[in-house]
């Protein structure tokens, strides 16, 4: 059965929270101070009930009390109870506190949190008050990951007892937050009630059906999670053991313009992949151009994927808890994550040359196509495949001590080391790529106006057949992310007589991050041998239309969705024995290199000290302040293993490659920076329920680690207008924001409280990617040399590249740079075409960090909880309002500096929780925002507003067994990201349902 106890005002609710409703209470530590806290507030600490909190209105009522008595503007959730989180993923629990957002990963599942605006990198994550490693592998299990910030996803949700999210800076918190500052706390034994619990349940994620049958997983996966927790020795002794296992087989499937968007003015007449001017080219077959000071882009690619994807999170913790005196409490404790994913990818592509077709265009100031075709002959319907493997894992153990020394001296020292790392796990390294093609593609018209991109390809009867199909080119990564922290605390409280306190610590924290990757690829893009190379047997047809339902459009009689699916295994097999005389088979092509060839190396060291001077001043209406200061010092050494570029080669019409030196070197620097870093905190009891509440704070957030990197980097695939790439600055300064928070909260009624605040964040030392135009290593590239303008003066179009590489094929074959392979299935001559002395110095987009300006953001939330007396109906719900200067102009091509990641929210929970029934409906909502930058050039990647609908229904059998059933994404909702026009499609992300049905036992 399910106990509800009033709370009175400014009482603890369980020994548990003691530490979270008087402060920020660092390795489940009660702070000293609390009971002189407590005192200057009125309450006897002796007398602290002790209420078992249970049930979706006992969290509510947690939470409500941990937000009232909380120093600072504090927010969170309590678990119902422990191993019985209100959600699957934290993060997805997260996304229900006002101001919290969260980013979703491909498959649906929440990841990464943003917080009022800020992004996932610049909020600080801590387990039980000590910082957190983070570990990521770049996009889709490839390159080098700068982020800092925390997955979510790796973490299960049963032996959490409270996430608190700290959304104003205090002397005594680690400093890295300047959004939010969020405590994972875990179960203690000692300081909740003893527990022994055992969960089961059976998931189905509708997503997994919506997959051709050779990339589906199992139907039905299971989740096993068990909790023990026990005193001995007369409450001197406690242990706690908790583990999980989540299995979840789903898919997701995209509609995407993966290699972006090439943006230009309406006027301009150089770049040649700009559409022509009036009366030039084929500019009569454009209807509605863009107009001369228009904004407009043309795509580089769109294709459609579907996707099969495998995870196994596994989550152990052991904790250790020993009073060797009445004064003294000792605390060890271990967690162990790990999370594997494997995804199985087969793709639909078709790549534009930026060649003459019709097109039809939106009106201005940021035109994007409606029609978009270019004439085609016998070119490539790409049907790429990936197989990607991946482990995540993290350890973390951790000492604590605290020791009451007297009546008016507290003590404490925590020891932590934890280490996160991200891995391939697979025979192909983290990823790995088979390009695949029939060369049959004629005129190719896309229609992009409506949610889903319909693709149309004039193809021979009959359509794309296996004996058409062949490898073309192939990538295969070798990834790796490993993130180490050693930390070390100490802390101590001495309280006055008149019940004031003083707060004082010292800390050293070291942070030590590496990054490596490694790529081989093999350049075949026009074609490996020949279709008569491979079986037949390795293909068969499916139909993209059958899998993107959600959308409409995806029955469009205009959509041509006949691709080839194929066993991967097989067909690399196969790859690897293919070649010829001039270019011979290359079995060690198909595996990761073990040697990186990109390796970022670098340690962060922090040292740190702070006073916080707390006291009540009992005036007709009570006002508590709370004043501190810290001190901060960080020094930073980065060494980075980087590659020599040597040249240019030109492999298939629209791709070059970089060429590197066998030798590789490390390149060092290093940075320092160190700040002061008061705060103010304040808070007025007007009454007995209205509360008004100012907070000021300066607080730090640091550079990626790819930010701070040395050496420089350069992509390997360059395009006929030159290559991109990156370095860092290991002197950069981190972010600096003065925070500035006032807030009025009622709380009316028993679990009941209305709330407004306003906050304003002014943001100096704002980091952002510009992007430099340099000739890098002074490269020699074959576009615009001797050959290229010798094949234009024999009459090839500007454009037509298969032209000019024909001609130089035939008539410079075995000159210097020129190397002739063959002729691909398509007609057109392969080999390679090297850049000389002589030939134009190819220029690249080389993106830098740098502190740029200062700006702000600000914005209001308001939260609403109400109980409906003892019916058992209740609601809560949130909305916040951000605006900011930190904006991306979509008219502007110049550098820019927006904030990632802003955007308004609202969250609304409708529940129903009275005798056995426990019934919940939860809505989150979040407008649109920036996700990034990237996609050929500086263009703004936004997601779309997106809702989502979660319901759990548990029914009590009995006091020990507890039946529930879940649906997450019940209204099946689409995901959408877009660059500077809805019409310019990024990413359009069907997933599905899932289902979950479950038991829970306690002993």
């Amino acid at each position: 059965m399910k106990t509800y106890t009033a709370v009175p005002r400014k009482t603890m609710l369980t020994s548990a929270l003691l530490a979270a409703l008087a402060g920020p209470a660092w390795a489940q530590q009660v702070p000293a101070g609390d009971t002189a806290a407590s005192a200057a507030q009125g309450v006897d600490p002796t007398t602290l009930d002790t209420v078992q909190v249970t049930g979706i209105r006992g969290s509510l009522t947690s939470s409500m009390n941990l937000k009232r008595d909380s120093q600072g503007v504090v927010d969170g959730i309590v678990a119902e109870d422990i191993g019985k989180f209100p959600d699957t993923n934290l993060a997805e629990s997260l996304q229900r506190i006002s101001g919290v957002s969260i980013d979703r990963t491909s498959s649906g599942e929440g990841s990464k949190v943003t917080v009022r605006g800020i992004g996932p990198d610049y909020n600080l994550v801590l387990l039980n008050g000590r910082q957190m490693p983070a570990s990521n592998l770049g996009p889709g299990g490839g390159g080098v990951s700068g982020s800092r910030s925390f997955d979510f996803a790796n973490i299960a949700s049963e032996s959490i007892s409270a996430v608190e999210v700290y959304k104003t800076t205090r002397a005594d918190n680690p400093t890295g937050g300047i959004g939010a500052t969020i405590n994972i706390k875990t179960l203690r034994p000692l300081e909740s009630e003893p527990v022994i619990s055992l969960g089961l349940k059976a998931v189905n994620d509708s997503s997994n059906d919506n997959l051709p049958r050779t990339l589906q997983g199992s139907n039905v996966t299971g989740e096993l999670s068990g909790i023990f927790s026990q005193r001995y020795a007369d409450g001197r002794f406690g242990v706690a053991l908790s583990a999980s296992h989540q299995e979840r087989d789903s898919g997701f499937n995209q509609a995407t313009v993966a290699e972006g968007w090439a943006t230009f003015y309406g006027d301009e007449a150089e770049d040649w992949r700009a559409l022509p001017l009036p009366g030039q080219g084929y500019a009569d077959r454009i209807q509605n151009r863009p107009g001369p000071d228009d904004v407009y882009a043309r795509p580089q690619n769109t294709a459609y994927n579907v996707n099969g994807v495998q995870r196994q999170r596994t989550n152990g913790q052991a904790t250790f808890q020993w009073k060797p005196a009445d004064n003294i409490i000792t605390t060890l404790d271990y967690t162990r994550v790990e999370n594997k994913v494997q995804q199985q990818r087969s793709e639909l592509s078709v790549w534009f040359n930026y060649g003459p077709g019709d097109s039809i265009w939106t009106n201005g100031p940021v035109a994007a196509p409606i029609i978009y075709s270019e004439d085609m002959v016998n070119s490539d319907v790409s049907m790429g495949g990936m197989k990607l493997a991946t482990k995540n894992t993290m350890d973390s153990l951790g000492f604590n001590v605290e020791w009451e020394v007297n009546d008016a001296l507290d003590l404490s020292f925590d020891a932590h080391n934890a280490t996160a790392e991200s891995q391939p796990d697979g025979p192909y390294g983290s990823a790995g790529v088979l390009g695949v093609a029939a060369f049959v593609r004629g005129t190719t018209t896309v229609d992009y106006s409506g949610d889903l991109p319909i693709i149309n390809i004039a193809l021979p009867p009959g359509g794309v057949q296996a004996a058409d199909a062949l490898v073309t080119g192939s990538v295969f990564q070798n990834s790796y992310n490993k993130s180490e922290v050693k930390q070390y605390q100490g802390r101590g409280t001495f309280r006055f007589a008149d019940y004031s306190a003083l707060d004082f610590g010292v800390g050293h924290t070291q942070v030590e991050n590496r990054s490596a990757s490694a790529i081989a690829q093999r350049n075949t893009w026009g074609g490996l041998g020949t279709p008569g190379d491979y079986d037949d047997s390795i293909w068969y047809a499916d139909d993209m239309a059958r899998y993107f339902n959600a959308f409409s459009g995806h029955s469009d009689p205009r959509l041509t969705g006949q691709f080839l699916v194929f066993d991967f295994d097989r067909l690399r097999d196969r790859a690897a024995q293919v070649g010829t005389a001039s270019d011979p088979a290359c079995p060690t092509c198909y595996v990761a290199p073990t040697e990186y060839s990109e390796d970022l190396r670098t340690t962060e060291t922090s040292k740190s000290a702070y006073l916080q001077y707390r006291t009540t001043f009992e005036w007709s209406m009570p006002l508590n302040v709370a004043l501190g200061v810290r001190y901060e010092q960080t020094e930073v050494e980065s060494t980075a293993l980087v590659r020599v570029p040597t040249g240019i080669s030109w492999s298939s019409a629209n791709e070059l490659n970089i060429d590197y030196a066998g030798e590789r070197g490390f390149i060092s620097d290093s940075g320092k920076y160190d700040y002061v870093l008061p705060n103010l905190d304040m808070k007025l009891d007007i009454n007995e329920a209205l509360a008004l509440r100012g907070s000021y704070s300066r607080s730090l957030g640091r550079p990626g680690w790819t930010q701070i990197q040395s050496g420089q980097s350069l992509a390997d695939i360059v395009r006929t207008q030159g290559g991109t790439g990156s370095r860092g600055n290991p002197a950069l300064e981190p972010l600096l924001s003065d925070n500035f928070d006032l807030s009025l909260e009622w709380y009316y009624a028993d679990a009941s409280y209305a709330s407004v605040g306003f906050f304003r964040k002014n943001i100096k030392n704002f980091i952002s990617d510009t992007v430099v135009r340099e000739n890098s290593g002074g490269l020699h590239t074959p576009v615009g040399g001797a050959y290229w303008n010798e094949a234009l003066a024999a009459g090839c179009g500007v454009t037509d590249m298969p032209c000019i590489r024909d001609y130089i094929f035939t008539n410079h074959a075995g000159d210097p740079g020129v190397t002739a392979t063959g002729t691909n299935s398509a007609g057109q001559l392969t080999g390679t075409i090297v850049g000389q002395p002589g030939d134009p110095i190819a220029g690249f987009d080389i993106t830098l960090p740098a502190n740029q300006r200062s700006d702000h953001l600000q914005g209001w939330e308001v939260s609403l909880q109400h109980l409906f007396g003892e019916s058992g109906f209740g609601l809560a719900a949130n909305y916040t309002k951000v605006k900011s200067g930190l904006n991306f102009n979509d008219r502007s091509l110049g550098d820019q500096y927006p904030m990632i990641g802003l955007s308004d929210s609202a969250n609304l929970v409708a529940f129903y929780d009275k005798n056995a029934w426990q019934i919940r409906a939860a809505y989150n909502w979040r407008d649109k925002f920036l996700n990034g930058i990237g996609g050929q050039g500086p263009n703004p990647n936004y997601t779309a507003a997106y809702g989502q609908l979660d319901l759990n229904i548990s029914y009590a059998v009995s006091e020990q067994l507890t039946l529930s059933v879940e649906a997450i994404n019940l209204t099946d909702e689409t995901m959408r990201t877009y660059s500077r026009h809805t019409n310019m499609l990024r990413y359009a992300t069907q997933t599905g349902p899932r289902y979950m049905l479950g038991m829970r036992y306690k002993f």
